[in-house]
């Protein structure tokens, strides 16, 4: 589960880049030639090289491509950054636009975006996760433009409930906590009769699934102006509870021997799990699975709206390039150009970046899932970032997941973990706001 989100959401620790990267040379040299660092499948390889000869075409310029796999791309870059050959345009994650801003890794593309691109026509969520100014993330200056939005969906298996004689949930009205356990317990069985469960409601990754039951009970890890941790309120430590609960009492997801020996992705694909998150970067293996799936809005708590996150990468332009209006005009391209969007759409890589493309693609009703329109409204209405991606250092953030595990196998209460954890992600917080020059 966490190498797939990672290479759709790019959330990256960014540790070591410090001032010494600012004089960095551009790797591409002055004679009309460009680098492109990305990461991503053999399926987004292909999709960018065919988008990439048409622009080589149209702009009398090579385009070099250097592509990595997720895991090895942060290490890479960093290594390109540290040996003064930074690529002319590549990936950025949101989390790492600060450090890399502050390092003068960054170019500010501002002017030549407002004046090329209808942002009307972009979604504001993928452009806004790249404006920095100065102090907090999400407002200012454009230092990349989106490579994709990836709105992190909830999916059920149709087949399970059609087969259960359960009525099929509602697009539109979300389940409540408890309506959502008691399905949930209905889908949970012991098919083959043994005694062991083989079957279950859901299989949730309390670290990319827990900030949807936060958020939609009223709790969040941050105070507005990002200067606090607020993972101890009661709101957070009841969202927290009622996770772990659906393990440890309500048993309608895997145990943890149940993970080990088979993890609940791999039970998502043979259909042994009813509820299960869905990317869009999922719909093609999706396509293959024996069971009829759809979209649905996650389950709310006490505020009675749904949440989720919307993870992104953006594709950013050197500021030590020596083709900076090439390479701003390349990151653009990529990012907004409608044949390069449908290259990276056909091949099931993204939905669009364009809203007016993104409106077809939701009314084609030959492709799965039926329900599309639950990406797009993440995307324009209620989906969030990953708190890590709003501040300069994600330790903090990655505290928290550390040591959790007692309280998912009841070992532990979600309130005195979370006392107990509270303090620790602050000194982490603070230390990365002073590292940013943040009061």
């Amino acid at each position: 589960m966490k190498s797939r989100i990672l290479a759709i959401a790019g959330v990256i620790t960014l540790a070591g880049i410090t001032a010494t990267g600012c004089s960095a040379s551009g790797a591409a040299s002055d004679d009309g030639t460009l680098t492109f660092m990305f990461r991503g499948s053999d399926a987004e390889k292909a999709a960018y090289t065919k988008a990439i000869e048409e622009f080589e075409k149209a702009n009398d310029v090579d385009v070099k491509i250097i592509m990595t796999t997720a895991d090895e791309y942060s290490t890479k870059l960093k290594a390109a950054i540290a040996g003064k050959k930074v690529p002319d345009v590549f990936y950025v994650d949101p989390g790492s636009v600060q450090a890399y801003v502050r390092s003068g890794i960054l170019k500010d593309i501002t002017a030549a975006v407002e004046k090329e691109v209808d942002l009307d026509n972009v979604w504001a969520y993928g452009v806004d996760s790249y404006r920095f100014d100065g102090a907090l993330m999400g407002k200012g200056d454009i230092y990349a433009m989106p490579k994709d939005v990836g709105p992190f969906s909830f999916g059920y298996n149709k087949t399970m409930f059609e087969e259960a004689g359960i009525p099929l949930p509602d697009v539109d009205q979300p389940y409540t906590w408890a309506e959502f356990v008691d399905v949930a317990k209905k889908l949970t069985k012991d098919n083959d009769g043994d005694g062991k469960l083989d079957q279950w409601g859901t299989g949730l990754n309390v670290q990319w699934n827990l900030q949807s039951f936060v958020w939609s009970n009223g709790g969040d890890w941050l105070n507005d102006d990002r200067t606090r941790v607020t993972v101890d309120s009661p709101e957070f430590v009841e969202a927290l509870q009622f996770f772990a609960d659906m393990s440890t009492k309500d048993a309608v997801t895997p145990s943890s021997s149940d993970s080990q020996t088979l993890d609940t992705y791999q039970r998502w694909m043979q259909g042994e799990i009813g509820f299960f998150p869905v990317g869009p970067w999922d719909v093609p293996t999706y396509q293959k699975l024996d069971f009829e799936w759809d979209l649905i809005p996650y389950p709310v708590g006490k505020t009675g709206e749904t949440a989720t996150w919307t993870g992104t990468l953006g594709i950013a332009v050197s500021e030590s390039t020596k083709n900076a209006d090439l390479a701003t005009k390349l990151a653009i391209y990529l990012s907004t150009n409608e044949t390069a969007q449908q290259s990276l759409v056909d091949d099931g890589v993204q939905i669009p970046n364009l809203i007016d493309m993104a409106d077809t693609w939701v009314a084609d009703s030959t492709t799965p899932p039926a329900n599309k329109q639950e990406f797009l409204d993440i995307v324009q209405d209620y989906g969030r970032a990953l708190p890590a991606n709003t501040t300069y250092s994600a330790e903090w953030y990655d505290e928290l997941w550390k040591n959790i595990q007692p309280v998912l196998d009841g070992k532990q209460s979600a309130k005195d973990y979370l006392d107990e954890v509270q303090p620790r992600m602050q000194e982490l917080l603070d230390k990365a706001n002073a590292d940013a020059g943040i009061g």
